[in-house]
């Protein structure tokens, strides 16, 4: 059987740690459990003993630099499970110290406990650390303490930031190997263009036939990349830097942003998203006692798409005058029937939190759906264009050969 490492927090609060031998990391949690434990991590012992190894040698470079979403996951849900098991904040934040590996996440740690021992709540220590904290998790953190249901919260965040991170990674992932596709494609026709087809040329210089239209603007082509492929990569170069440029002001984003809900394919896999991280954000909020106004204004933190923020905040203006929230919605044209039609039966039956979430469950499969729809059009798509664009090259060099020497084509 394969062994685990295990750290957990012993009935007094003590951290104890081991290794053990188990047929799955869910009976390494099960034996503790049964102990009278309360698990913290069960790891397989390579993954633990590269941890404990830490940043040494060259690895050292690769160490991350700040705190990243899914240590801000990992930090939520120990912390909520260490409050669970009835530890006080103080105790359980000395207990994430030691579990905490050397760098920025220790160092977070570590300053955020010395705030809580000087007296600040927990949310007023989170919020000076905007950088990984954002609005909508102070925001509950501090419901949470004001209503006495901290742990409760904090399970709630980390089962919200943890679907958040599996729909980011899910389209991290099915977007790279497309992006693999193209970059290959954009590699052979650069290498196709300016070392290959310049070998033709002293052929056809000695034939001293006419080229084919089409073998001439393939060779001129040719020629202009040869010789002047610092202009392109410059131009390509401006280009980057002028859309970065562009998308730093408020109403190039907006116009950027409003494209993208708005684009042939692609803009409905969008707005699938924005809908799901909207409608768990608020839900969550709601559903831990933060009014619906302040839950709106965090929310619209949180959106990525700043043509969908400003819908979502021109729906909150009219939710202030007590409107509702649906109508609202409904009137932005950016939110889909469905989600309008379950936030106004949420309203209705007086259960919108959980209605919201519900919402973001069912557009975290159509995401997935609309993945793998598009990448089942997608690849093959590209795959083809590269075929057809190469092959009408290869034919141009084909037929200028079998011209030259006055063979049938």
């Amino acid at each position: 059987m394969p062994r685990f490492t295990y750290k957990a927090v012993s009935p007094d609060g003590e951290v104890i740690e081991g290794e053990t031998e188990a047929a799955s990391r869910q009976a390494v949690v099960d034996r503790l459990h049964a102990d009278g434990h309360v698990p913290i991590r069960a790891e397989l012992s390579r993954a633990a003993a590269a941890v404990a190894a830490g940043p040494t040698g060259l690895a050292g470079l690769f160490q991350p630099r700040r705190v990243r979403r899914e240590d801000l996951v990992l930090i939520t849900r120990e912390l909520a499970t260490l409050l669970q098991a009835g530890l006080p904040l103080d105790r359980g934040m000395s207990v994430m110290l030691d579990l905490a590996p050397v760098g920025p996440v220790r160092v977070l740690v570590e300053e955020i406990r010395e705030k809580v021992r000087g007296g600040a709540t927990l949310a007023d220590a989170l919020a000076e650390y905007p950088a990984v904290f954002p609005n909508f998790y102070v925001g509950m953190v501090r419901a949470g303490e004001a209503g006495g249901t901290l742990d409760g919260v904090l399970v709630r965040l980390a089962e919200t930031l943890e679907r958040a991170q599996a729909l980011r990674e899910n389209v991290q992932a099915a977007l790279r190997y497309p992006a693999l596709v193209v970059v290959m494609a954009v590699i052979s026709l650069a290498v196709l263009m300016t070392a290959v087809i310049p070998e033709f040329r002293p052929l056809f210089e000695d034939a001293g036939a006419a080229m084919p239209v089409s073998t001439q603007i393939v060779i001129g082509i040719s020629d202009f990349l040869a010789a002047y492929w610092w202009l392109v990569a410059l131009l390509f170069l401006a280009a980057a830097l002028g859309f970065r440029q562009h998308n730093r002001t408020e109403e190039g984003r907006l116009r950027w942003d409003a494209w993208r809900i708005q684009a042939p394919i692609f803009g409905d896999l969008m707005t699938k998203i924005e809908v799901a991280r909207f409608s768990r954000t608020l839900g969550t909020l709601l559903s831990n006692g933060v009014s619906v106004l302040n839950a709106m204004s965090m929310t619209i933190d949180t959106l990525d798409n700043k043509a969908f923020a400003r819908a979502a905040a021109q729906a909150q203006g009219r939710l202030a005058k007590g409107e509702g929230l649906a109508d609202p919605l409904a009137e932005t044209g950016v939110f889909p029937g469905l989600a309008l039609q379950l936030v106004r039966v949420g309203e209705e039956t007086g259960r919108l939190d959980d209605m919201l979430v519900r919402i973001a469950e069912i557009y975290d499969e159509e995401v997935k759906r609309a993945i793998q729809k598009m990448l089942s059009l997608l690849v093959p798509l590209v795959t083809l264009a590269l075929g057809v664009l190469i092959a009408g090259i290869i034919g141009s060099m084909i037929s200028a050969i079998m011209s030259s020497y006055d063979l049938p084509f």
